[in-house]
């Protein structure tokens, strides 16, 4: 073959080859997420979440407790797991180096047991508070505090921002024992602790912690 010729079929072969080859960098992959940096700068995650493109970062959290605890886990060992007792869902404000009463919560004035959306607590099997039957159902709950107790209402009206309670819609007030001098919590918490006849839902923010009985 002549010199020409070879030429001619190495170019021709160049042509053939070179679509194939960008086609093959155009469908490379990026790097896998665990071979890129994962730090962030301060200012760059304030960035992220001053401008987060679906939805603003919440600085209350949404947050919710099961009776038993952990029940989502327990049902995925044990699918024939009974229904829960009941559950609460509620947004954790924090104290951000604020004092919690006057700065934050005032005696005698109604707050919403949270922040953002009311608080609402979820009642799977009938239980009983302050001597009454709550039937299974859905229910917002609020509280009153005082020095020494927390009057807590569980109200019928759903769905509302936690700002506002309709007191005619009260199925119940009773009062939560208060004490003070407790581990300092920096976020709202509400957990339930198991006892001999159902369990208490306790109310802790800064040093304060509330309890409120439910029978079962």
């Amino acid at each position: 073959m002549s010199v020409f010729y070879k030429a001619l079929f190495g170019v021709a072969l160049m042509l053939v080859l070179l679509p194939g080859c960008k086609e093959k960098n155009n469908a490379t992959p990026p790097p896998a997420r665990d071979s890129v940096a994962t730090e962030i700068p301060d200012q760059a995650q304030q960035i992220i979440e001053d401008n987060n493109l679906y939805a603003d970062v919440d600085l209350s959290p949404m947050d919710m407790s099961y009776f038993p605890a952990k029940y989502p886990q327990h049902k995925i060992s044990d699918p024939q797991a009974p229904p829960p007792v009941m559950r609460v869902i509620y947004s954790r404000p924090h104290l951000q180096g604020r004092r919690l009463f006057e700065d934050i919560l005032k005696y005698g004035q109604t707050w919403r047991l949270g922040a953002n959306e009311a608080t609402e607590l979820n009642v799977f099997r009938p239980v009983s508070i302050g001597g009454k039957k709550i039937p299974v159902g859905r229910y917002s709950l609020y509280a009153i505090p005082n020095a020494g107790y927390w009057t807590i209402a569980i109200n019928s009206d759903l769905d509302l921002w936690g700002l506002k309670q309709d007191a005619t819609k009260d199925i119940i007030r009773v009062k939560a024992a208060v004490t003070y001098y407790n581990p300092v919590m920096e976020y709202f918490t509400m957990v339930f602790e198991p006892t001999e006849t159902g369990a208490n839902l306790m109310m802790a923010w800064d040093d304060v912690l509330a309890k409120l009985p439910i029978k079962i």
